[in-house]
């Protein structure tokens, strides 16, 4: 709908009203003030909820894959043919054993609850880039060095260097009865996944340490599978299923995080349906403010319709003027969400020093920072909502405008 220069000029002229109609500017100010906060608005809340779920999804899969699969009562046998079998699965990009119980630490005379997990060099090699202190290479077998966790290090004062007792109450049997097997490790590592639940609880060491401690001689327990499409890993791994019936369930990130996912989807899905209310109050300052400017304009509506100009001219005349308006609003409501995006650690931080609450609690919300993902899909059906809902709001009073008569309005002048 390209605009004639008349169109363009009358358009230009209805989008800045004059000193006498500081009232109808006021109100499209408003209106273009409503959509960016609400387009903004969008912005931020769908892409921090799109981060968080990126996020949590990225750190559950970094240390436990996107699926596990679990022999019955523990201990998987010929574990090193299943693992072939899942490496030469299509789709799987990695597949690695692994070893997971829940065991008890202590450390002068503090007690913590742990998970042991025994990773494979390769595994433990990753870690890298999480460490906070120590040498994440000192992990070597029979070396009797562990990494353990940044808030369990903080629970129980350890620092790298101190030793911990970890302890297993499933030991050997005597004629006494069973002995409980308490085992010492140096703290080689302490790193900081950031989640919550796992900096506070788990405690890395090479496989075959964890093998001696748990005594599962070459025994695994699990095989935990990273596959290149996460939200297919159900169709990757079905034929691997089929194969380890009766021997193993397979359990993919979907299932083992089911209730926080599909919490997350429907307040994903509810804030949007929400918040977009706030656009379509927006358009609606659009309407009432293109309303007001035809009946303030129906004197030169009508004069312009005895020059010469079309009922087409007229309405896309005020269709533009509307849409601008809301276009205006919507870019706007872009910007101050990115910039808000930008800084909203700082933000976060801000509000917490002036209410004395702390908004992000890593405790509750599982991760230790805000995490941002801006999908850019989203950002253009945001962008065409803003821009729909205000050329909706323009037809009505568009159409007025256009079926003016100008002879009643011109009557008594």
């Amino acid at each position: 709908m390209m605009l004639t220069p008349f169109e363009r000029m009358i358009a230009k002229r209805y989008l800045w009203p004059g000193k006498g109609e500081a009232f109808i500017a006021l109100v499209a100010s408003i209106s273009v003030g409503v959509v960016m906060l609400s387009v903004a608005m969008l912005v931020l809340v769908m892409s921090v909820m799109g981060g968080f779920r990126s996020e949590m999804l990225e750190k559950f899969s970094g240390l436990n894959g996107h699926a596990i699969i679990q022999a019955y009562g523990g201990e998987l046998d010929n574990w090193e043919s299943v693992l072939q079998q899942v490496r030469e699965t299509k789709g799987v990009t990695n597949a690695s054993p692994l070893i997971e119980q829940p065991l008890l630490a202590s450390f002068n005379g503090r007690a913590n609850a742990i998970f042991v997990r025994g990773n494979t060099a390769e595994d433990i090699a990753d870690l890298g880039d999480k460490v906070l202190m120590g040498d994440i290479a000192s992990l070597q077998p029979d070396a009797g060095r562990v990494a353990i966790g940044s808030r369990l290090a903080a629970n129980m004062g350890v620092r790298v260097g101190d030793t911990i007792t970890i302890i297993n109450p499933q030991g050997r049997t005597t004629p006494f009865g069973t002995s409980i097997r308490q085992v010492g490790y140096e703290v080689g590592a302490i790193f900081e996944i950031g989640l919550y639940d796992f900096d506070e609880t788990f405690v890395i060491m090479p496989m075959s340490d964890a093998q001696t401690l748990l005594l599962l001689g070459d025994k695994i327990g699990l095989i935990e599978v990273t596959v290149d499409d996460p939200d297919n890993v159900g169709g990757i791994l079905g034929s691997v299923e089929q194969s380890l019936t009766g021997r193993a369930v397979i359990a993919d990130w979907k299932t083992i995080n089911s209730t926080l996912f599909e919490a997350l989807e429907v307040e994903r899905v509810a804030m949007f349906f929400v918040l977009s209310f706030m656009v379509l109050v927006a358009s609606f300052n659009i309407l009432s403010s293109l309303v007001m400017l035809v009946r303030a304009k129906t004197r030169d509506i009508a004069i312009m319709r005895t020059m010469g100009a079309t009922r087409r001219s007229l309405l896309k005349i005020f269709v533009t003027t509307g849409t601008t308006i809301g276009a205006l609003g919507t870019i706007s409501g872009l910007i101050l969400g990115f910039v808000l995006l930008y800084f909203r650690n700082p933000i976060v931080e801000g509000v917490a020093f002036v209410t004395g609450v702390q908004i992000w609690d890593p405790q509750v919300r599982f991760l230790t920072s805000l995490p941002v993902r801006v999908d850019p899909w989203e950002i253009a059906g945001i962008t065409l909502l803003g821009i729909s809902l205000s050329f909706l709001a323009t037809l009505y009073p568009a159409m007025k405008a256009s079926n003016t008569d100008p002879v009643q309005v011109l009557r008594y002048e």
